[in-house]
């Protein structure tokens, strides 16, 4: 009872003090700061908003300096009502908050390094899934860890706030979805882009069950920030052997390591030395006595006809090994080879292959639109940071991105279904985009900057990372970043985006079937292929058996259907009858069959045999085509004999007789031409026409045996290939 008793005392006394220990702490709070922060820290938590939403409302309130309720009073007089419905007015209140704040806070070009930064923008993302008090989950978990610990002994973080304000850190045991990684990652665009943003969230999450967890998000964002200072400390390099013009920056280099060579195979020679990628070209310098000779140029800007592609490489121009880049262009004399051995795989080859390939693509982009300067470097500003988040990914995970899940935006579109409409709409927006467009009037609100221009995020990001060049230096300077994504809204390029996603996993779902049902063997593809086309080759020996005239009565008959077919112009009308029965059976099988799966083709294997008998089986094919290709060949050039007068007696022939088959197309209608072939090809086989029939076509090859072929010589290539230093 006296427990009971001093515990009431205790509550009572706090109730009472409760107001005056407060502003103890906050007069102390306050000598320690400045007038700002005073005037940020004052206002309490909005009530509609979640915990994790106020605490990211009063951080980035605190990035802003100023205060939630001015947050709030700008979201509601600067946005449409469109974006303020009571089901979304939280969530896009967070979302105007998260935008403007990172828009500040990448103004520091060391951001990605600050652990806070992240666990902030970690924060964001579940403040966008769980927005308002109604989403915010029962089981609340205790914070990861107390924010006073990490703040700096004045208090003055810019990504924390105190804990009498509602900060709630990262639980390790939350994660987050696609949709709110895709609405708050784009918003910095060093971290992810619109066009790839789902394709990057699916390589954080492939071992997560489709949640992103913080130690992954933070881990990507460790690795890219390594990636940008590596290409940072790149640009200040003095490089004797490569000589970079002016913006180019240095994507990625390899060969530099002895263990890990790169060779350069150009005609039969082979040589070791260092691959260099930037955003205009490729350049590889030969390891000479010690040192890297002078570079050679490929260059991936200037309209080259260039071709990159994977290729197989070996020692002296043999194919063996699947690990090599080939480069083709007007400007070289023959194809460059880059071979990246390695003991396991091709995934360095893999790598070098997409990254050269986004650069070239970016270029034709570039040139296909006509963009003006501003526009170009925004495209290849894009390719920059997507070529960045590759290496970061894979870096960090050590894995590479297969056809239709790359990372690299111009890639994709290249790969994915409806791709073009991707690239038609990136176009259509980067056409809003000028010298001007960074430039807005302070009045206008953020809605209307969004739909009226574009900044050019990717080059400003660039620059606030360290890369601006001397053109662009002060482009940047006071400007408010309009980029890619609106609050509470869903671009076209987001739309266009999805749509084709959509149509991919359809055509996924359908390469998985096509996957399943390839076989192995010449015989077993034979068998297959047979019973395909079993109901076909079943109608060409029932035409066979009628032009053979075992049966005159069912030939006849079958004869005189298909003259009458003929001479009325039936032809067309049967050819639409076809057409129709078909989709008539197509339709009644989707009635009929709906949900039902579709039988599988029963095919009886042929015997087996081993690699010996499949060897020899597949030298017989070879030698087939072979011999097809030669008489093929011979009928050409017996031809040419003919055309050119080799055998003048056979040459007149043929003259006169292309003559009266010009007067026959000329005066003769095309249906009775038909008709006549027609008859003389299904009554060859008729008793009394038989002998006749082949008398002439026995005649007909002794005369061709007797045109001689026109002559052939083959010369041997003697070209000396040199090799290129």
């Amino acid at each position: 009872m006296e427990a009971v008793v001093k515990k009431g005392l205790l509550e009572n006394f706090m109730q009472t003090h409760q107001n005056s220990i407060r502003s103890l702490f906050q007069r102390k709070k306050k000598s320690s700061t400045n007038e700002e922060d005073s005037l940020v820290d004052s206002p309490g938590p909005i009530p509609q908003l979640s915990v994790i939403a106020n605490s990211v409302v009063a951080r980035c309130s605190k990035i802003l300096k100023v205060s939630t309720a001015e947050l709030q009073h700008r979201f509601d007089i600067e946005l449409p009502e469109t974006v303020k419905q009571l089901l979304t007015y939280t969530r896009n209140f967070v979302e105007f908050c998260s935008y403007q704040a990172l828009n500040m806070v990448s103004r520091n070009p060391d951001y990605l390094s600050d652990p806070e930064f992240r666990r902030l923008m970690y924060d964001m993302m579940l403040a966008w899934e769980a927005p308002c008090v109604e989403t915010e989950p029962e089981n609340k978990e205790s914070p990861s860890y107390i924010n006073e610990e990490l703040e700096d002994e004045d208090g003055s973080s810019l990504f924390h706030f105190s804990s009498t304000n509602l900060a709630v850190q990262v639980d390790d045991k939350k994660t987050i979805g696609p949709e709110a990684f895709a609405r708050i990652a784009p918003a910095c665009p060093v971290v992810a882009d619109v066009i790839i943003v789902h394709n990057l969230f699916d390589a954080l999450t492939s071992s997560s069950s489709h949640r992103l967890h913080f130690l992954i998000f933070d881990k990507y964002l460790r690795s890219l920030d390594k990636v940008v200072k590596v290409a940072k400390n790149a640009l200040g390099l003095s490089i004797s052997n490569l000589q970079l013009d002016e913006g180019e920056i240095t994507l990625d280099v390899d060969g530099a390591v002895p263990t890990q060579p790169v060779l350069q195979h150009v005609g039969m020679s082979a040589w070791p030395g260092r691959l260099t990628l930037t955003n205009y070209a490729l350049y590889f310098g030969s390891l000479g006595m010690g040192s890297y000779d002078k570079a050679v140029r490929y260059d991936l800007a200037t309209d080259l006809k260039q071709v990159i592609k994977p290729e197989l490489t070996g020692p002296l121009g043999a194919r063996l090994f699947d690990k090599a880049v080939m480069y083709n262009s007007s400007s070289v004399e023959e194809p460059v080879y880059f071979e990246f051995p390695e003991f396991k795989g091709n995934s360095r080859r893999d790598y070098w292959l997409d990254i050269c390939l986004e650069i070239l693509r970016a270029h034709r982009f570039i040139r296909k639109n006509n963009f003006n300067k501003i526009q170009q470097s925004e495209v290849l500003a894009r390719a920059v940071l997507g070529i960045f988040r590759y290496r970061a990914i894979r870096e960090a995970f050590h894995t590479c991105s297969s056809q239709y899940k790359t990372l690299l935006a111009f890639n994709l579109a290249e790969s994915l279904p409806k791709g073009d409409i991707i690239l038609e709409t990136l176009s259509s927006r980067l056409a809003l985009l000028s010298v001007g467009g960074a430039q807005h009037d302070m009045t206008e609100s953020l809605h209307t900057k969004q739909k009226l221009k574009l900044s050019p995020v990717a080059i400003l990001t660039l620059g606030q990372l360290g890369f601006n060049s001397q053109k662009e230096s002060n482009l940047g300077a006071g400007v408010e970043v309009v980029g890619d994504i609106c609050v509470g809204e869903t671009n076209l390029l987001e739309i266009a985006v999805k749509k084709s996603i959509s149509d991919t996993g359809r055509v996924e779902a359908a390469q998985a079937t096509v996957n399943q049902v390839k076989v192995e063997g010449i015989d077993t593809n034979l068998a297959v292929m047979k019973e395909l086309l079993f109901h076909h080759i079943a109608i060409a020996r029932h035409i066979e058996h009628f032009a053979s005239w075992e049966d005159p009565f069912k030939s006849t008959m079958f004869l005189m259907l298909t003259t009458l077919v003929i001479l009325r112009g039936w032809i067309r009308y049967v050819l639409a009858s076809i057409s129709v029965f078909l989709a008539v059976c197509m339709l009644w099988s989707r009635l009929f069959n709906r949900g039902k799966p579709l039988e599988p083709i029963r095919i009886i294997l042929p015997p087996n045999k081993n690699a010996v008998e499949q060897l020899l089986t597949l030298q017989e094919a070879i030698s087939k085509f072979e011999a097809l290709i030669q008489d093929g060949n011979i009928i050409l050039l017996k031809i040419r004999a003919l055309l050119f007068a080799a055998l003048p007696p056979a040459t007149d022939k043929v003259a006169l007789l292309l003559v009266l088959m010009a007067a026959v197309f000329v005066f003769v209608p095309p249906r009775y031409i038909i008709l006549l072939v027609y008859l003389e090809a299904f009554t060859r086989e008729l008793p009394y026409r038989k002998e006749s029939s082949d008398k002439l076509l026995r005649r007909a090859r002794e005369w061709w045996f007797r045109i001689p072929a026109a002559p052939v010589q083959l010369i041997k290539n003697e070209e000396k290939r040199k090799k290129k230093r």
